[in-house]
């Protein structure tokens, strides 16, 4: 009978520690469930971005010095005026410079009258084709000095034979005048008749030498420079040629290039000693006043294109396949509060910049309403629109855990939690897009999941509950 007792009792005991526990349980998952934050799974646009911090830029920077040394001589603009390409900003003393830059001014009007003179003057040209004539002629006369003054070539036989018949009749004359001198008495007819018989050899002689020149040929010597005098003169007409063939049409190119080089030479000599604007922008520094001295390299002015303002960033390797040029970009200023700009992708680097194993890509950002406040060298937040889906289903990136390699999110359900593996597409900075799992719309997913459901070696109590 006691022992009948004694099993009632520990049967007793057994279902009451059972009906307690249970209410144990029940009461600790729905103190849990109380706990847990949710949030309804929603449908709606979903916008994926990508953020990076930069720095504004303006579309062309210069840093500007002078050239040469000098005394600075005026400023012509001040800070924050808009200048023109090739506007003249600060100039040197012109005593203060050296002879070459001074003489520069008259070098540059010289090398521009003659390019003018190359340009629509036919001087070169006729000048040209009066040198040719004269270099033919020059070679037409050598060429017949060589010819004549061969053997057989000096004189026709008629002159020859005159000059023949003309020598013995000076021979005659003078055996004359040798007998009128023999027979003369008194001094003066003496000295008359020695004048005449002078006068007859000399006459005789000279007949003499140009029958012996008609008959005779030019020595080694002679001939040699017959023949050079014909080469050179053929040289000057290859020369004049050549000349000739260059100018006849016009100036050539070469010609052109050449004087407007010399041109160009002067003018980059006195640039020496100014300072123009290489582009259109606006002047945001000025170094320099009237009366300094100053030294080739010295820092003068600054001159920014503000016409386009860009913010060049960097992207990590993870995220530029996403970008594309031409997306739009939202863009925040820390030195300008509560405002957003607007931008869009101009630029994207085709090669990664390693640092510390880190591979990031330059972007480059064009503001597209710039105003007054924006300023190079301010830093800006820009967030990239990368992607843009309308009626996507939602699920808080809080409440994605990754469990075995699967991403899974838990439904609160009757007070209990329920994992659900999900397949995820496109993220923004909260949200993610579903692409395929069991939730739907209007599940309650669970932000804050407690950190035990992840221990595989420790189970929640509710799912020991529903084992058992």
């Amino acid at each position: 009978m006691k022992r009948w007792w004694i099993i009632v009792l520990v049967l007793v005991v057994l279902v009451a520690g059972f009906l307690g526990l249970r209410a144990l349980r029940s009461s600790r998952s729905a103190a849990a469930g109380s706990s847990f934050q949710t949030e309804s799974i929603q449908r709606g646009e979903l916008t994926a971005t990508v953020g990076a911090t930069g720095v504004v830029r303006s579309n062309q920077s210069a840093l500007l010095s002078f050239g040469t040394s000098g005394t600075v001589d005026f400023v012509l603009q001040g800070l924050g005026e808009k200048v023109r390409a090739g506007e003249v900003l600060a100039t040197l003393q012109k005593t203060s410079l050296s002879a070459q830059i001074i003489m520069a001014e008259a070098d540059l009007v010289n090398a521009q009258r003659a390019l003018d003179d190359v340009l629509a003057s036919d001087q070169a040209r006729a000048a040209a084709q009066l040198a040719l004539a004269q270099a033919r002629d020059a070679l037409d006369k050598a060429q017949y000095t060589l010819t004549v003054r061969q053997a057989g070539n000096r004189a026709s036989q008629d002159t020859i034979r005159g000059a023949e018949a003309n020598l013995t009749l000076a021979d005659e004359e003078v055996d004359r005048a040798e007998q009128i001198y023999s027979h003369a008495s008194g001094e003066a007819a003496k000295a008359l008749a020695l004048s005449n018989l002078t006068a007859a050899k000399q006459k005789r002689d000279s007949i003499q030498h140009n029958l012996n020149w008609y008959q005779g040929q030019p020595d080694e010597i002679e001939q040699a420079l017959l023949e050079g005098d014909v080469a050179v003169a053929e040289a000057r007409v290859q020369d004049a040629e050549r000349e000739w063939e260059r100018v006849k049409d016009g100036p050539t190119e070469e010609d052109i290039r050449a004087a407007q080089a010399r041109v160009d030479a002067a003018k980059a000599t006195i640039e020496l000693a100014r300072i123009t604007a290489p582009f259109s922008g606006t002047i945001t520094a000025i170094e320099v006043m009237a009366g300094d001295e100053v030294t080739p390299g010295t820092l003068a002015f600054r001159l920014d294109d503000l016409s386009r303002l860009l913010v060049d960033v960097e992207l990590s390797e993870v995220d530029i396949n996403r970008l594309q040029i031409g997306q739009q970009v939202t863009l925040n200023f820390d030195a300008i509060l509560n405002q957003d700009y607007t931008g869009e992708v101009t630029e994207i680097g085709q090669v990664g910049n390693s640092v510390q194993g880190v591979v990031n890509f330059p972007v480059t950002i064009e503001l597209k309403n710039p105003d007054q406040a924006i300023k190079p060298g301010m830093t800006a937040a820009a967030n990239i629109l990368v992607e843009q889906i309308e009626n996507a289903l939602q699920v808080p990136n809080r409440a994605v855990r990754v469990i075995n390699g699967e991403r899974v999110v838990y439904l609160l359900k009757n007070g209990q939690l329920e994992p659900y593996a999900v397949q995820l597409g496109v993220s923004s900075d909260l949200y993610s897009e579903v692409l395929d799992g069991e939730i739907k719309e209007g599940d309650q997913v669970v932000l804050n999941p407690p950190s035990y459901i992840f221990d595989p070696n420790q189970e929640p109590p509710f799912v020991q509950g529903m084992r058992q």
